[in-house]
């Protein structure tokens, strides 16, 4: 059964090419993806790497977590699904106020010189 890793704080000039080969050297890699950001077309800065067993996994971690990879010390741990992530909500209503201030003044249009 493969294990999905969190890779973060990759330079943006890193590759999937590049980060496979890296992590080959802890165990046999299943994929190695990095995140795109769909309107720019630039890397996010992270990505993900399965291995294909649970000791390779581990040996990732121990062996990259921290390692500087371009100039950055990479972030490696095990992914966790997107539920169990805090914050990643929206929801609320983060439209206008609606009318809790009252009118609006607008003086500096108003004055004469």
């Amino acid at each position: 059964m493969t294990k999905k890793l969190y890779v973060g704080n990759l330079s943006y000039d890193s590759t999937e090419d590049k980060i496979r080969q890296l992590f080959s050297s802890a165990g046999d890699i299943a994929s190695a993806t990095i995140i795109i950001d769909r309107e720019t077309g630039r890397s996010k800065g992270f990505g993900f790497v399965e291995m294909e067993t649970e000791e390779g996994a581990q040996e990732a971690i121990k062996q990259f977590n921290g390692y500087q990879l371009e100039g950055r010390a990479l972030t490696v741990n095990e992914a966790r699904p997107r539920e169990d992530r805090p914050g990643m909500g929206g929801g609320g209503d983060r439209g206008s106020r609606g009318d809790d201030r009252g009118p609006r003044r607008d003086d500096r249009r108003n004055t004469r010189y």
